[in-house]
């Protein structure tokens, strides 16, 4: 049965309960996708700008063989023995440095980043944890403490153990060397340590994705990495969003960015969209979070998840797509500077690889946010057949991440349209 629009949104709601996320005024009812590409149940085809969750492209040929052909042979859990999971992580710690040299796979980020919290109170005995003000780590009740944006209402007793930074803003708040952020942890962890707590780790995307990926140089991250390793505490890197190659330059955003974290935490596109999160750390690390909780789960690391993952690995490698986002990042980039000089609502430009976006202003001087603006944006673009989405503090930058086989060709399409809706669509 397809049903209407207005039925799956009754029925949303009435199987799944009230304030279930649909993206868009017009939610699209797709039904198939393939490469880049999607398709609604009226058979229109959009254009995906923005899901990295199938980061080799949606419908993947060596990803659905890979699924298909082991789940027509066997999956079961990691209590029996099965070369899958070994092969995937020996494939996945050989692209990091020697000293993420161990993985347990999950099944989504949200689980691998409430590993990660624990491995660091494993090792350090404590538990105080700082992250960015405009952030989103996953969902689990000790995660979702991590989140400004999406603030639980109830904290199970553990909002004590958070503190937050200010989020880095290149646009409004230039911190060219990191300096300032550096600091600004640095007092938190002062905090955290005065009151009895205790610091154990500084979560952060390197990308600061969610954050509205501000412009900083390479290494910029070191003077915090710095302040965390003085004070004994963990650096944990969320690569959930900037990993895989998304930022053209390396296969992973903390290289970017000039650290080596003491925990990585891997999901949405680890599988292109088979529900698989990892965590990489040390050998050291991991026995003590191995001694220090009983942990087990029972999907993650299956035999077909750990295909799926590994395919995904191969396809990056083999297709060379982290030097395809590179090239089509700078050709983006430059359509984007374009358009910033023909319209005065674009007040900034950024992004590396494919992960680029503007930021919507009502007034350059004041550089004050346009966030309606940018809502309509986005919705516009929808009607025209382009998914893309908004983020940032003030939710006014456009959100451009689609999967790494989007070519040049594929960004001028896009641009071509936003530049048409730029044009029609006036600031009010």
């Amino acid at each position: 049965m397809t049903r209407s629009t207005e039925d799956l949104l009754t029925d949303r709601k009435r199987l799944l309960g009230p304030n279930v996320s649909t993206f868009y005024d017009d939610p699209v009812h797709v039904v198939r996708g393939e490469g880049v590409w999607l398709w609604d149940a009226e058979g229109r085809r959009y254009l995906d700008c923005y899901n990295n969750v199938p980061v080799v492209g949606h419908c993947n040929p060596r990803v659905v063989e890979a699924i298909c052909t082991q789940a027509a042979t066997l999956n079961t859990h990691t209590r029996y023995l099965h070369d899958g999971i070994l092969d995937y992580v020996e494939a996945l710690t050989d692209t990091l440095h020697d000293s993420l040299d161990t993985a347990i796979l999950t099944c989504t980020g949200s689980e691998a980043n409430d590993v990660a919290l624990r491995m660091a109170e494993a090792v350090t005995g404590k538990r105080g944890i700082i992250a960015t003000d405009a952030t989103y780590h996953g969902n689990t009740a000790l995660v979702s403490q991590l989140s400004r944006s999406n603030r639980p209402r109830v904290g199970f007793g553990l909002e004590q153990y958070f503190r937050f930074v200010e989020a880095p803003d290149s646009y409004r708040n230039p911190d060219p060397d990191g300096t300032k952020f550096a600091a600004a942890v640095a007092r938190e962890i002062e905090a955290h340590e005065a009151s009895g707590t205790g610091f154990a780790a500084l979560v952060v995307c390197p990308y600061f994705l969610n954050e509205g990926f501000p412009d900083h140089p390479d290494g910029w991250l070191k003077p915090a990495a710095e302040v965390v390793r003085r004070a004994g505490g963990f650096l944990i890197c969320d690569e959930v969003q900037s990993g895989f190659g998304r930022t053209g330059t390396h296969l992973w955003a903390h290289e970017k960015m000039g650290v080596v974290p003491d925990v990585m935490t891997l999901g949405k596109p680890m599988a292109n969209g088979h529900p698989v999160g990892g965590v990489v750390t040390g050998a050291a690390t991991m026995a003590a979070f191995r001694s220090g909780y009983r942990y087990f789960n029972t999907f993650g690391g299956n035999p077909v998840s750990s295909a799926a993952a590994l395919a995904v690995l191969n396809e990056i490698r083999d297709r060379d797509l982290v030097e395809n986002a590179r090239v089509v990042g700078l050709h983006a980039r430059s359509r984007l500077q374009d358009l910033m000089d023909r319209y005065e609502v674009i007040g900034d430009v950024r992004g590396s690889g494919l992960i680029f976006g503007a930021e919507m202003v009502t007034d350059r001087a004041t550089k004050e946010p346009a966030s309606a603006y940018t809502d309509r944006l986005i919705n516009e673009m929808r009607q025209r057949g382009f998914i893309l989405s908004k983020l940032g503090r003030h939710k006014n930058a456009l959100k451009i991440r689609p999967p790494l086989v989007f070519s040049t060709d594929h960004a001028d399409m896009l641009f071509d349209a936003l530049d048409a809706v730029l044009r029609d669509t006036r600031p009010a």
